[in-house]
């Protein structure tokens, strides 16, 4: 079974006063890479959001979003009071020294450094374990997006491997054919060149056989068979993470059809593996997107 790099995967909670949102996407990539988004009271945590991210999703470019919202009455800031005081103080003596209103001190005091500070909150080890929950519940739901994509990917890969065979079955139909028309040819030629019977018929015999045989291709086909049904195989093993080995045993495949089109020396075979190296082309655009 076959997982795509392509995924979506949310999930939504609730932890004490706040509710955290985890959305992540993920597209075909050659390593694991990560893109956090995270509010700074995670910022602590961000390791550890990697490293289970690293460990579920294995490969591909990563997205993952933490949006946090603070319920009911809690406090997101603080206030200063003693420098407040301290501000006040200053303030209202300037103010009464230069006859001015007081009425805005207020505004103007709570405008002042570090008057309005941000609420330094921590979040502890059951905070980090409740969230953790709600990450892996979103990489879950990604991991099923994977599978599901995965099947849609599987099924093309496995025609595509498949349409391969009934052409090289069709090389193979027409490779007994195309060595008589070679040594028909040969025999042709010379005959038309020096006269039918001013040559050595056994040469002209030995130098078929050696000549056909650099042509042969059988053992490509023996090859190409065994590199399509590995293929196969491979794809029906158990397990994660085997778009790299399926896009190494394509290459191999591609080195058989690209030997056998420079032996063809024949129209049809040659029309045969330039459909070949078609699908071959469309299989390795859709093994990139394999986990």
């Amino acid at each position: 079974m076959l997982k795509s790099m392509t995924g979506y995967g949310r999930c939504e909670d609730t932890i004490g006063d706040r509710t955290f949102l985890v959305e992540i996407r993920s597209l075909n990539g050659k390593q694991f890479e990560a893109l956090l988004k995270i509010p700074q009271l995670l910022k602590p945590y961000e390791f550890d959001i990697r490293g289970l991210l690293s460990e579920r999703l294995l490969r591909g470019s990563i997205e993952c979003t933490v949006t946090m919202r603070v319920n009911g009455a809690a406090k997101p800031v603080t206030i200063n009071t003693d420098l407040a005081k301290s501000y006040y103080a200053q303030l209202r003596s300037l103010t009464d020294s230069l006859g001015l209103d007081t009425s805005n001190i207020l505004d103007a005091l709570l405008k002042l450094p570090e008057v309005i500070v941000p609420t330094t909150d921590a979040f502890s080890a059951d905070d980090w374990a409740s969230f953790s929950r709600i990450l892996l519940r979103a990489i879950d739901e990604l991991d099923a997006h994977r599978t599901h994509e995965g099947r849609s990917l599987e099924i093309d890969l496995i025609e595509r491997i498949e349409h391969i065979g009934r052409l090289q079955e069709d090389v193979m139909r027409v490779e007994p054919l195309r060595r008589e028309k070679i040594r028909d040819h040969i025999r042709k030629t010379l005959e038309e060149q020096v006269g039918p019977d001013r040559y050595d018929t056994n040469r002209l015999e030995q130098e078929l056989i050696y000549h056909i045989e650099k042509i042969d291709i059988s053992e490509e086909q023996v090859r190409l068979t065994n590199h399509c049904a590995y293929f196969r195989t491979l794809i029906d093993e158990p397990g994660e993470g085997k778009g790299k080995k399926l896009s190494f045993v394509l290459q191999e495949i591609g080195r058989e059809i690209n030997t056998t089109g420079s032996k063809a020396y024949d129209a049809e075979i040659q029309r045969s593996v330039v459909l070949m190296k078609d699908e071959l082309e469309k299989a390795k655009e859709q093994v990139l997107n394999v986990l």
